[in-house]
């Protein structure tokens, strides 16, 4: 769906479909959005790109969807480049969800992370990528463009902070100011071991049978 950020106006609805889907991004004219879909037939998630004539802001019309990427494995997060020409995603095709990057027009690929990592984000300030792990840390990565190749650096930790695990929230839990230098999360509130040692678990079994001594069915 699309809308007006100051809520003026009625939802307009761009596509939609029978499965699961998820918006990502925007290229950076705001021509194109990015965005997955689980695919019917093989239960796994593909990458579309779905151009949108925006010569009337508030009524976009949009094209038809066209296919980014689809592979065996489940690929998602797709984030255009700040110019444009890269598509940062993650994949599960090693077997575990890895960051890589390909070039929107097509050709190659190049692996990022090498630990794991989710949810791809551009650094508007310098070549720089960051990204999420399982356990909730954000990683970078400085990277390079020779010609039609992208180079990507080592990757190291961007703050020992913990952030939510996206896992259980379903989607990006961090972004990055204009000027590079600051993220907005959401935070993991930190537990102290006093606090971790105060939870508990109670199980209650046959609750009906205690319903029904605790309640008789005449209700007296």
């Amino acid at each position: 769906m699309w809308i007006r950020s100051d809520g003026v106006g009625e939802p307009q609805r761009l596509w939609e479909s029978k499965t699961f889907l998820a918006t990502w991004s925007f290229s950076p004219d705001g021509r194109r959005l990015a965005f997955q879909e689980t695919s019917a037939e093989t239960r796994k998630t593909d990458l579309w790109t779905l151009p949108l004539d925006t010569s009337d802001p508030d009524h976009p019309r949009p094209g038809k969807p066209e296919l980014f990427l689809r592979t065996s494995a489940s690929e998602v997060a797709p984030v255009f480049s700040r110019d444009g020409r890269w598509i940062a995603y993650a994949s599960s095709q090693s077997g575990s969800d890895e960051i890589y990057v390909r070039p929107f027009a097509g050709g190659g690929k190049w692996q990022v992370s090498i630990a794991g990592g989710l949810n791809p984000i551009w650094s508007p300030a310098g070549r720089q990528l960051l990204y999420q792990t399982r356990d909730g840390r954000i990683f970078v990565a400085d990277y390079t463009v020779e010609g039609n190749s992208f180079r990507p650096g080592k990757t190291r930790p961007w703050a020992d902070k913990l952030i939510v695990n996206t896992n259980l929230v379903g989607g990006n839990t961090f972004d990055i100011t204009p000027d590079g230098k600051r993220l907005v999360v959401l935070s993991n509130p930190e537990r102290t071991n006093e606090a971790q040692g105060n939870l508990h678990v109670t199980v209650l079994v046959n609750f009906f049978d205690e319903l029904r001594r605790r309640v008789p069915p005449d209700g007296k």
